[in-house]
């Protein structure tokens, strides 16, 4: 009797740490390269929704892309989702700079206030990546690239400074749980395919995918093409003066797109937070970049690799979309 007490204190007390463990937000890292396309703004924002349910804590938000409007652009949004001040760090690099065409993140910085006025005023994007991962506890951290990789490639390769007496890979294998990224694509029947993240910086991408050390998730090119979202969130009259609103109202209107952006950030970011079941399915697999950033697929099981089906998109779809009209508590 006094073992099945026993058995039974210990399933239950079990059940109770690993109910905590589930409810405590998932520390994450967001590299975006915010600007050139504006779902980056809905996958903000999805983070920020996130992080108000406490399933997320915001660690820092990273930009790869050197175009000017970056920096403002996340310190907007931070600060109208009442977290001001989450380091913000940018490259350092002259490219990658892909810019704004439809204006939407020059209108939202000269309309929202920010305190971070300019790229020069954020942090250097290998150095905060190594004094964030230098502080967090053991395999704990979320990395999740919504753009290119080019900062961590540089954080690969970086050495042991003050924040760290460990090399770049050796930070990342110790502190990083898992790395979720929008990248890489394979259409239906196809062994290659040729994605934008990956492109734009090919040897960025070569390092990271053929060195990183923790489990890495691919969402890829046909996973955000399937789900559309912005339409509604435009057409939301209950939704006053927010950045969120008017990037996607600028944008889609600039666009002349009346069904809705397709969602590639997005999705990584949901799974990275939400999990993959039910949400997708998924398959392992390899893939080598080629120096001109396509993609082909190779014997192997090192990536996770996310598909949808039509059913699961819908769903998907009115999940990120409702995420997307979350409003900070005033």
């Amino acid at each position: 009797m006094a073992r099945k007490s026993y058995l039974l204190f210990a399933f239950l007390l079990a059940m109770i740490i690993r109910t905590q463990a589930q409810q405590q937000p998932l520390p994450v890292i967001l590299d975006t390269d915010i600007a050139g396309d504006y779902d980056d703004v809905g996958a903000l924002t999805l983070l920020h929704a996130f992080a108000d349910k406490g399933e997320a804590r915001i660690l820092a938000v990273i930009s790869s892309n050197a175009f000017e409007t970056t920096v403002p652009t996340i310190s907007v949004l931070n600060t109208y989702f009442n977290k001001p001040h989450i380091p913000v760090g940018i490259t350092r690099k002259s490219a990658p700079n892909e810019s704004c065409p439809q204006q939407w993140a020059q209108a939202i910085i000269a309309k929202y206030p920010h305190n971070l006025t300019g790229n020069a005023q954020a942090e250097e994007a290998v150095a905060l990546y190594r004094r964030i991962l230098a502080q967090q506890p053991d395999h704990s951290v979320t990395i999740i690239t919504i753009g290119f990789f080019t900062n961590l490639a540089g954080l690969l390769a970086s050495k042991a400074d003050a924040y760290s007496a460990l090399n770049g890979r050796q930070l990342v294998k110790q502190k990083v749980k898992q790395l979720v990224s929008m990248a890489t694509s394979l259409p239906v029947g196809k062994t290659t395919g040729r994605e934008y993240n990956v492109y734009i910086d090919a040897p960025a991408a070569q390092t990271v995918l053929a060195q990183w050390e923790t489990p890495v998730t691919l969402s890829p090119f046909e996973v955000g093409e399937q789900v559309r979202t912005g339409i509604p969130l435009i057409k939301d009259k209950s939704i006053q003066h927010s950045p969120v609103k008017d990037a996607f109202a600028i944008a889609l209107a600039k666009d002349k797109d009346t069904i809705g952006r397709m969602s590639w950030d997005q999705t990584a970011v949901f799974a990275a937070i939400r999990g993959i079941t039910p949400w997708f399915n998924s398959r392992k697999l390899n893939l080598r970049i080629e120096k001109d950033g396509s993609n082909t697929l190779i014997p192997g099981t090192r990536f996770t690799y996310l598909e949808l089906t039509g059913s699961q998109a819908k769903k998907l779809q009115q999940e990120i979309e409702k995420l997307m009209h979350h409003q900070p508590a005033h």
